[in-house]
């Protein structure tokens, strides 16, 4: 179904357009970017500037810049009727109603039949786009609701109308989905929809009550944030993120179409203050500052805002309540007294309240409400999910106790929780107080439903392996940040025999939003300052042990990374037969940035994948020079794509853009490897020896020489340079596998017992920011 698009346009190259077709052009289809003709400039300047800017913007609208080759630009007086070639047409002008029907009008004369034409507003209803359009135009009509940066955030809510043609919506979720990677949530033709509304109503709230009771935006936002599971920005810090010059046009268009008896029109309010710094231009981020600044007078101090007075003041540390009230324990942190307990319960139950009125008003069922907050406000529970850690009946109990109305969501569920695990499957509450399963869309798998249904075949610590059906097991990391340590290497010795005698297959994977942040690097330093080097030394040799054991396993083995993959994560996949990458993976051999050198054989890897790639020049040098320079700059691909380039993938290396079919996709992969699947042959290298050793040496002085390398830089890239020239040997030597590995840990602990290093590796412990040494 989603190969039915094979091209799209979008109308409008405003940030939000222009973010959509990158999205487009990332998912590898061809784009058609259109905007108006400007009064000065070229006739295409409002598209052509926007994809210039996009290639500028960081983080990137675009995975790679070949993806950019794929948009084409236009205006829309010279190049309308190229919507003739397209099967989807969205919308992504101005919020004007005249505006976005008169090019409806335009875009119905030219368009052919079955052609999708979605709008991306949030804020004009369906029904009232499509007044006056003929009944053909409606059926291929329907709403699209990208959030912003359109690369980076998942939710996609769809609004169909009952004129809308089901294949037209389903063509088009489809191609949302699994071409441009988004969760789509069926929403209702309401106000806001639902992602918007409840946050609108969620962040207008939590001003209110912070001015009211007397809180500083640092208060507020230590208690807005972390310990409801919401991002650590909080209110304030998230209102300076997205604009706040948007607060007012969200307040008007909801007020303006919501019903008079809904609750936000009772919270809706202007604030003086708000008006004020808009005035000013303390719009967020992207103005002078909001309610946080840096004041550069003061050499870029950080600032508050006083709420009361309006006035900047130094930023000061803010705590939120202490034990478990700190810690996500909802009943603790609106149980907390003061103005901070009273701050959490105004907020959380005036948003789960508001939330809970929304079904089915504003969608079908609890499941698509957690959903779309989830995904759209970057929460860690939704709505629903919280009201089940405070307690549905306690929540309708105080409500009721303050004489505020009480949802008849909450009185269905009573002392039930909304979501419960039955057989093994996860189900959540109807309205009908009836429990349903929680369905997967076909092609998605989740670890975590596996995991309810089944107990590990192996576990520690550190790892478990997981049956996921189908003769495939899958390998998951579970340390913080799933670093690296001896246990995953032991489980990993433990799970290759098991496979080998009753599976087919092997997948690394796991549902965090990180693969894997590499080596375990507070233990190391534990052992460097006792001074226990054999404990380290033991560790780099299991580790390599571990990874060629995975890499000439009598079955085929799946890397499938999401997200962060680096230093030790980054070598598993480079030791996997396949892999198959989540889009947004973020890979490289960084090592070198912590004084340290690969060591769990990712040099020999590398240089293997370098030396083999189609149009490389022969010789000892091209490659390791290659090498040389991605790992001596710890650098990492900010994409999979860029992955690609960069050759931590290889070319035939897949890629998922929808993180929730990733495990289904891996899976996938590793089954069509089984048949007469052989373990590959170990490489042999021509090392380049003593002269390449002083190439490389050069090539790290000419960037020290530019300030962009420090001494001790130079040293580390020195042994680096050790292992990637052969050490001691030269070209007319074969130097194996097992040569390099030994030379990787070699110089390994050469550095791991340097000072240098270990300041290098506690200030990155300490900060998460490289030490410049």
């Amino acid at each position: 179904m989603a190969d039915a698009i094979k091209k799209v346009c979008v109308i409008g190259a405003g940030t939000m357009g222009a973010g959509i077709a990158a999205q487009v052009a990332n998912a590898g289809v061809p784009v058609l970017l259109l905007d108006i003709v400007p009064k000065e400039g070229g006739r295409n300047a409002i598209a052509e500037g926007a994809v210039a800017k996009m290639l500028k913007t960081d983080p990137a609208p675009f995975m790679s810049t070949r993806a950019a080759k794929l948009v084409e630009t236009g205006n829309i007086e010279d190049h309308l009727d190229k919507i003739a070639e397209c099967d989807w047409v969205i919308e992504a002008v101005i919020e004007r109603l005249d505006i976005k029907q008169g090019l409806y009008a335009r875009i119905e004369a030219v368009k052919r039949e079955g052609t999708a034409v979605s709008s991306n507003t949030s804020t004009i209803p369906l029904a009232t786009l499509v007044e006056g359009r003929s009944d053909a135009f409606k059926r291929d009509f329907l709403i699209t609701h990208f959030f912003n940066p359109p690369r980076y955030m998942r939710l996609l809510e769809i609004v169909a109308s009952p004129d809308s043609d089901a294949a037209v919506v389903a063509k088009v979720q489809a191609f949302a989905d699994v071409a441009m990677g988004k969760t789509v949530v069926r929403a209702k033709d309401t106000p806001g929809f639902i992602a918007n509304r409840i946050g609108t109503y969620w962040i207008q709230l939590g001003i209110n009550n912070a001015i009211d009771l007397g809180l500083s935006v640092e208060e507020a936002d230590a208690v807005a944030g972390s310990p409801m599971g919401v991002p650590k920005t909080g209110i304030f810090g998230l209102v300076d993120l997205v604009g706040i010059d948007l607060m007012p046009h969200l307040k008007a268009s909801l007020t303006g179409t919501l019903a008079k008896d809904d609750p936000y029109q009772a919270i809706a309010r202007d604030i003086p203050l708000i008006e004020k710094m808009i005035g000013e231009g303390y719009t967020g981020r992207k103005g002078k500052g909001g309610f946080y600044r840096l004041n550069r007078d003061k050499g870029k101090s950080r600032e508050a805002i006083d709420l009361s007075t309006g006035e900047y003041r130094a930023k000061v540390d803010a705590r939120a309540p202490g034990g478990a009230a700190g810690k996500g324990d909802l009943r603790a942190l609106v149980e907390t007294k003061g103005k901070l307990g009273d701050y959490a319960w105004a907020l959380v139950s005036g948003t789960l309240a508001y939330a809970a009125m929304l079904v089915p008003e504003a969608a079908d069922d609890v499941v698509a409400i957690d959903d779309a907050m989830k995904l759209g406000y970057n929460w860690k529970a939704g709505p629903f999910e919280m009201i089940d850690k405070l307690g549905a009946k306690y929540l309708a109990d105080r409500l009721e106790a303050e004489g505020k109305p009480v949802p008849q969501i909450l009185r269905t569920a009573g002392e039930r929780t909304f979501y419960r695990v039955e057989n093994g499957k996860r189900q959540f509450l109807g309205l009908g107080g009836e429990y349903h399963d929680v369905v997967r869309p076909e092609g998605v798998l989740r670890l975590a439903d596996f995991k309810l249904a089944s107990k590990p075949l192996l576990k520690n610590a550190s790892a478990a392996l997981w049956d996921v059906g189908d003769g495939v097991v899958c390998l998951e990391f579970t340390g913080k940040m799933n670093a690296l340590d001896g246990e995953v290497m032991k489980l990993i010795g433990q799970a290759i025999p098991l496979v080998a005698q009753s599976y087919k297959a092997l997948v690394v994977y796991n549902d965090a939003d990180s693969f894997s942040a590499g080596a375990n690097l507070g233990l190391a330093i534990f052992a460097v300052n006792i001074a226990a080097w054999s404990e380290i030394e033991k560790l780099v040799a299991g580790g390599q042990m571990a990874y060629k054991a995975l890499k000439y396993a009598p079955f085929p083995v799946v890397s499938a990374p999401a997200g962060l993959a680096v230093g030790g994560g980054c070598e598993i996949l480079l030791h996997s037969d396949a892999i198959q990458a989540h889009a947004e993976l973020y890979t490289g051999l960084v090592e070198c940035g912590v004084g340290l050198i690969p060591g769990w054989g990712g040099n020999g890897e590398m240089l293997a994948r370098w030396r083999d790639a189609p149009g490389m020049p022969k010789g000892p040098m091209p490659a390791v020079a290659k090498v040389f320079e991605t790992v001596s700059t710890a650098t990492v691909s900010k994409s999979a794509q860029q992955a690609k380039e960069l050759m931590f993938l290889r070319p035939d290396d897949g890629i998922t853009m929808n993180r929730d079919r990733l495990l289904y996709d891996a899976k996938q992969k590793a089954l069509s490897l089984v048949e007469g699947y052989k373990p590959p042959e170990a490489p042999t290298f021509r090392p380049p020896g003593e002269s390449g050793h002083v190439g490389l040496n050069m090539a790290a002085e000419g960037f020290r020489k530019r300030g962009m390398a420090t001494d001790y830089d130079m040293v580390v890239s020195d042994s680096l340079a050790t292992v990637l020239s052969g050490g001691e040997h030269d070209y007319v030597d074969t130097v194996t596998e097992a040569d390099l590995l030994t030379l990787e840990r070699q110089e390994f602990m050469q550095r791991v017992r340097d000072k240098r290093t270990v300041a290098r590796v506690e200030h990155m412990l300490e900060t998460g920011k490289p030490l410049r040494n």
